[in-house]
């Protein structure tokens, strides 16, 4: 009988499979490259690339984002009401209590960060603080402790690589392509070459860029499911997000390399948006996950 686990799960092998199958396309990718150059050390060389980014992806991005969002952590003197809420939704958890930071921003909005649930850091703006209700903020706060406790921060940094990769490697072979380099005899018997190489320079990017977006798409919507069942009250993280979403206003720190980290757009929710649009968002339309939320909240 399908229920909440058996769809968490799937949604994680869903994920990795997708995480499997765009590394084989990045190592398919290197191996086009040394082939059309004539240069085995690209294929080489960018699996090395890889694996330092990786290294450090998982050791430093926490502090990357934290950085790169102008976060500064809070101690419990200067925030007693949120360190009490992270705390206690953290023991109903079972999670280690994370370090809490906030960046002074209007724009109301959240994150979760770090490696691993030992490592984790949890992230919210002054104005979050400043139009949710407790039970809103513990909504919001219990969907960051649902990435952490879901162990998908570190997926979704990972899939930022790969993208980054792809798109570096796409660039190289399309200006090789385009004005020479490799074996010119070799690209003439070898036309298909030039077309395969030409087709994935200009498709992969976008094939990889819609990987990273879906993913962070299933990532807010099992964080949400996960959140709401820690509560115990799906309407207090459905009305925040009715707020935020009402709000609707562009975060100051705004990077695309960290959006998909965040509760919502922190560039800010469009209310109208098309199918072309919705493919490329990192994060599901407020208003399906509100409503998606209200389902678990009447079904109870």
């Amino acid at each position: 009988m399908s229920n909440f686990y058996t769809h968490q799960k799937a949604n994680k092998i869903k994920t990795w499979l997708l995480m499997t199958s765009f590394f084989g396309m990045v190592i398919g990718l290197g191996y086009i490259l040394s082939y059309y150059f004539n240069a085995p050390i690209i294929l080489y060389g960018s699996i090395i690339i890889s694996i330092i980014m990786n290294i450090w992806a998982y050791w430093f991005s926490d502090k990357t984002v934290l950085k790169m969002t102008n976060a500064q952590q809070v101690s419990y003197t200067d925030a007693p009401e949120l360190h009490r809420i992270v705390e206690n939704l953290a023991i109903t958890a079972g999670l280690p209590k994370p370090k809490i930071f906030i960046i002074k921003d209007s724009a109301p909005n959240a994150f979760a960060t770090g490696r691993n649930k030992e490592n984790a850091v949890i992230g919210v703006t002054t104005g979050l603080l400043e139009i949710l209700d407790k039970n809103e903020l513990e909504g919001v706060i219990a969907h960051e402790l649902g990435h952490i406790g879901n162990n998908d921060m570190l997926v979704s940094t990972v899939a930022v690589v790969l993208v980054g990769m792809v798109t570096m490697a796409s660039d190289m072979l399309l200006r090789g392509t385009m004005f020479g380099g490799g074996d010119n005899n070799q690209r003439i018997s070898n036309p298909l070459t030039l077309i395969l190489g030409l087709i994935l320079a200009i498709l992969m990017p976008l094939v990889g860029k819609m990987i990273r977006f879906a993913i962070s798409r299933r990532r807010e919507l099992l964080a949400d499911a996960t959140g709401a069942m820690l509560t115990r009250y799906p309407e207090g993280l459905a009305s925040a997000l009715e707020k935020i979403h009402a709000h609707g206003s562009k975060m100051r720190s705004a990077n695309h390399a960290t959006a998909h980290l965040f509760i919502a757009n922190p560039f800010g929710l469009k209310r109208t948006t098309t199918y072309i649009n919705r493919l490329f968002m990192t994060h599901p339309p407020a208003e399906i996950r509100v409503d998606l939320l209200r389902q678990m909240d009447q079904s109870k």
